[in-house]
């Protein structure tokens, strides 16, 4: 069986102009989630891996909005989140897979997921990862971004899934595995034991890293557009059916893909094919089969294929 990872963007869960709902949110996963179990129909063993910026954001906002309950660790906060959205994605594949009428066949499984990052990792002292909601006047402790003042954290690299392990069993067994929710719960190796630090990592850049480590096929990051664009957001911009690698890093050194939108896929799709990887696509979520029947998405190629 090909083993693909589809990792979900924001906008699965929430779309503009929602405030996330757990409606809205199951109601937004459909369109993904039905594609997704018709793909474990088809004979592929699927790992869904998903983002959690404004869940984790909000968790966060609500522990400022009051001294009335205990305040926890931002990395606690992201193994929340993985319960939360991991439980909304298990609900919606329960009833797309009975809508197949394959449900007693599949079994499926959320992984609370720890993602090892180097402690001397640059990004600790200069953070950049923007998570929650966004204001339209400034707020103490919040920074200036495209969508407004939002709160930044640092976002080190992913350098290893701890519990690839035991999601590669998983997948060995027949399961759909939803892991690495938020890009995974960041610990550091202190001697004997891993211990949480206070940052997000890139869901992305952890899936990746994931699809390395279990010898995934297949990676496809979906998001809200269809295809990788240049200039995008300009009156000249192009559409990328395919890219190269060598392509790929040179668009990105020309700022074509900013770290905060585009450059974190581009970043993951390289990873993953210079990791061995077979096929990487960025797409839309309501084009995941389309993209992997070559009619959807940038398809990302290494230099000589």
């Amino acid at each position: 069986m090909k083993i693909i990872i589809v990792a979900l963007g924001g906008n699965a869960l929430i779309k503009p102009g929602e405030i996330g709902t757990s409606e809205q949110m199951i109601n937004n996963l459909r369109a993904p989630i039905k594609q997704i179990a018709e793909l474990s129909q088809e004979g592929y063993s699927v790992i869904i891996t998903h983002g959690n910026g404004p869940q984790v954001g909000n968790l966060l906002l609500q522990q400022e909005s009051t001294e009335e309950v205990t305040q926890m660790p931002l990395e606690i906060l992201v193994a929340e989140t993985q319960g939360q959205i991991g439980f909304l994605i298990e609900s919606t594949l329960d009833e797309e897979l009975m809508h197949l009428g394959i449900d007693m066949e599949k079994y499926f499984l959320t992984v609370l997921t720890y993602v090892e990052v180097d402690p001397d990792d640059r990004a600790f002292k200069r953070p950049t990862k923007p998570i929650g909601p966004a204001y339209t006047r400034r707020k103490k402790g919040y920074v200036k971004t495209s969508k407004g003042w939002r709160r930044v954290v640092a976002s080190p690299q992913p350098k290893r899934i701890i519990q690839s392990r035991e999601i590669k069993k998983l997948m060995d067994e027949g399961f759909i595995v939803i892991a690495c929710g938020g890009g995974g719960v960041p610990v550091v190796k202190n001697e004997t034991r891993f211990h949480g630090v206070e940052a997000v990592i890139d869901k992305d850049l952890a899936s990746a890293k994931l699809a390395e480590q279990v010898g995934a096929d297949i990676l496809i990051i979906a998001t809200d557009v269809e295809k990788v664009a240049l200039n995008y957001g300009r009156v000249d911009y192009k559409y990328l059916d395919r890219l190269s690698v060598s392509q790929a890093k040179e668009y990105m050194s020309q700022g074509h893909f900013p770290p905060g939108s585009m450059g974190p896929k581009v970043q993951a799709a390289i990873n993953f094919l210079e990791a061995g990887g077979k096929k990487a696509i960025i797409t839309s979520i309501e084009k995941i089969k389309d993209a992997l029947e070559q009619k959807a998405g940038t398809h990302f190629y290494l230099d000589g294929f």
